[in-house]
C-alpha cells in the first residue's frame, strides 16, 4: 500500500511521541469514567455549587433545584468517584469538592462556551 503523505518523517515522529506518552488502558478508562461522572447535568450543577465552598445537602438542593432524594443520590455518585468529600458537623453532613482538578476542567469547558472558533 502506497503512502501519499507529504510529511512522512514528521508524522511518524508525532506518532512515536503520541504512543510513548499514551496513558495505560486502565488510566484511559479511568479518565473516561471521570468525564462520564461529571457530564451528567445534575452532578455538574452540584459541582458548580460546591465550587463556592462546602454545603449541606439541604442547601445544595436549594441551589440546584429538584428534590433532596435525587440530590443525595447524585452526591453519593460523586463521593463514590472521589470527586467530592463529606464530613459530619453535628447533625449535618457537609459536602465539598475533593478533586479541584475537576473544577479546572469544568472552568475550561465553561470558558469554551464563549469561544467563537
Amino acid at each position: 500500500m502506497e503512502n501519499n503523505c507529504l510529511n512522512i518523517e514528521e508524522h511518524e515522529e508525532r506518532v512515536k511521541s503520541a504512543v510513548s506518552s499514551m496513558p495505560s488502558e486502565e488510566k484511559i478508562a479511568e479518565m473516561g469514567a471521570r468525564f462520564k461522572v461529571i457530564s451528567e447535568p445534575s452532578r455538574l450543577k452540584i459541582l458548580l455549587v460546591l465550587a463556592g465552598g462546602e454545603l449541606c445537602v439541604e442547601h445544595i438542593t436549594q441551589a440546584v433545584g429538584g428534590n433532596q432524594s435525587a440530590v443525595s443520590h447524585q452526591l453519593k455518585i460523586l463521593k463514590d468517584n472521589k470527586i467530592i468529600k463529606c464530613r459530619r458537623s453535628g447533625k449535618n453532613v457537609l459536602y465539598a469538592v475533593a478533586d479541584w482538578h475537576i473544577l479546572t476542567m469544568i472552568n475550561v469547558a465553561r470558558e469554551h462556551l464563549n469561544c467563537n472558533e
